[in-house]
């Protein structure tokens, strides 16, 4: 034992770092937490702070803000403690470069903090066995998410090829049945619904018969009518075909239910690849998995295949000369390109075929002599946000009905009104890139709704999905503007919560029994 912890001397104060993930269970927060008590008891140390990241798998540092705020803290120098406890090396992250948490030891050292891992069998104190141990112990943590992932994959493979869907919305026309072990029917999932037991399943089934019909119309209008993608999203708009509350239909919907081979009662799987956080992929059809007659077909597979041919024949003989000219064409029309816009002309391949070509979309840009001084991205990114924000609204209405609240929601402002009580209103903040590489969001208060809680929903970088939810209440005074970081001070979050759990529980209302 290192004398310089020996019970004559005062106590020490140091700080515990705890990440709970659901790989063992011998990993829970109590667990740790009592491993490292003792170890500082033993070593006469007083804990007088605790940083914790709950059920985060440790492969990146995304929604580790425990993690973070430590290394900010430190970074800083404002901190009262001269030790971090941890309770073994793994606990850093599971990262699959083993240097990255070796960094976060390293920074900690470099400001005279000393970690201690309390469940190893070495002492932390910088000799080389310690030294080759530690990194021995990196590499077992990246490796064991590798192995976990082959593992996981093969288990979902597994499922798809027994017919059951493995998440994602069941999309237009369709809705998700829950079913049992002996693929006994139990309940329809609504939007934000999961299964709660493992024994459970989900399949896939047509959904309202008005849907399904639409689905069938759009193939025998494309197939048999040769209309095209525009023509039969224009003629359902103008006859009030509702696809999503305040969405309208769009060419790239169309052409989404023209290809998705779950309208034929197909089950695909491994499309796109995101394995150990890693960037997202596509993958060639080769390397699908695919189990057909799965699910009930809502079009019979010749009409569907039929569709498949016409859509190949388009492009299937474009040469790299006639994708350009028909590229430069499309930006002498509109003035810009973007992906948004190519994917939404009628006749043009789809922005994806262009960056497969040519391997993005700014070097086709380029190879027709356009060099947008300006990143016309942001058009795109806020249709993106749009839809995010009526899915968003939508999904918190579903789970507050499903708590038995009562919401009504403003057609025009969104604004939602609980129980008739108080008012909440979502607000999504972007999330946009310093020159540094940091990230920041800027949440803009409504002044003229004034709604008694505004949901502001974090954005991850690249705008595609949501990061974390800030419930900020009006009574708060927070003012017109707030700018959050990637760490925030704990003021701001005790405001913070990985999901809208919360936020619908406080609006359940159960039904008190009376006893005369």
């Amino acid at each position: 034992m290192d004398t310089s912890f020996s019970h004559s001397e005062p106590r020490q104060a140091v700080a515990q770092y705890v990440r709970m993930s659901t790989e063992h269970q011998q990993y829970s927060t109590e667990n740790q937490s009592l491993a490292i008590l003792q170890y500082a008891q033993s070593h006469n140390m007083e804990i007088v702070r605790t940083y914790s990241d709950h059920g985060k798998s440790g492969l990146s540092l995304s929604g580790r803000s425990g993690l973070r705020q430590l290394l900010a803290d430190v970074q800083s120098g404002e901190v009262d403690f001269t030790a971090v406890l941890v309770y073994d090396v793994s606990r850093w992250g599971r990262f699959q470069d083993p240097d990255q948490g070796a960094s976060y030891e390293y920074s900690l050292k470099s400001a005279n903090i000393r970690v201690h891992y309390c469940a190893e069998q070495f002492q932390n104190d910088g000799s080389l066995s310690s030294a080759l141990l530690k990194t021995v112990k990196r590499g077992m943590a990246g490796e064991y998410s590798r192995e976990l992932s082959v593992k996981v994959w093969a288990g979902q493979r597994r499922l798809i090829e027994l017919g059951f869907r493995q998440g994602g919305p069941a999309g237009y026309g369709l809705c998700r049945h829950l079913i049992d072990q002996n693929r006994d029917f139990k309940q329809v999932l609504i939007p934000g619904e999961r299964k709660s037991l493992q024994t459970d399943r989900v399949i896939l089934v047509p959904g309202q018969a008005r849907e399904t019909e639409v689905v069938r119309n759009i193939y025998t209008w494309f197939v048999e009518g040769r209309m095209s993608e525009r023509e039969i999203a224009d003629l359902l708009n103008s006859r009030g075909v509702i696809w999503e509350p305040q969405r309208c239909w769009t060419r790239g919907i169309v052409h989404q239910i023209l290809t998705n081979q779950k309208y034929i009662g197909s089950n695909v799987f491994n499309r796109m690849s995101n394995k150990l956080k890693v960037k997202r992929v596509r993958n060639p059809r080769d390397q699908w998995i695919v189990k057909e007659k799965a699910f009930e077909a809502l079009v019979p597979i010749d009409q569907f295949k039929r569709a498949q041919s016409i859509i190949d024949a388009r492009h299937i003989h474009l040469s790299d000369d006639e994708l350009l000219r028909r590229l430069r064409s499309l930006f002498e029309t509109n003035g810009y390109l973007s992906g948004f816009l190519i994917d939404e002309t009628d006749g043009m391949p789809s922005s994806s075929q262009f960056a497969s070509r040519f391997g993005s979309l700014p070097r086709a840009y380029t190879l027709i002599g356009w060099a947008p001084g300006r990143d016309y991205r942001y058009i795109e990114i806020n249709r993106a946000i749009r839809r995010q924000h009526t899915e968003i609204i939508a999904t918190i209405c579903d789970q507050l009905r499903h708590q038995g609240a009562v919401v009504s929601r403003d057609e025009r402002t969104d604004l939602l009104s609980i129980n008739r009580e108080y008012s909440a209103s979502l607000v999504l903040a972007r999330c946009r890139s310093t020159s540094s590489g940091s990230h920041r969001w800027i949440v803009r208060f409504d002044s003229v709704l004034k709604p008694d809680i505004t949901i502001a929903a974090r954005l991850t970088p690249g705008n595609d999905a949501v990061l974390d939810y800030y419930l900020l209440p009006a009574l708060a005074e927070i003012g017109a503007e707030l700018r959050l970081h990637e760490v925030n001070p704990l003021p701001l979050e005790v405001y913070r919560f990985n999901d809208l759990d919360f936020f619908s529980a406080i609006a359940r209302r159960d039904r008190i029994e009376d006893d005369a």
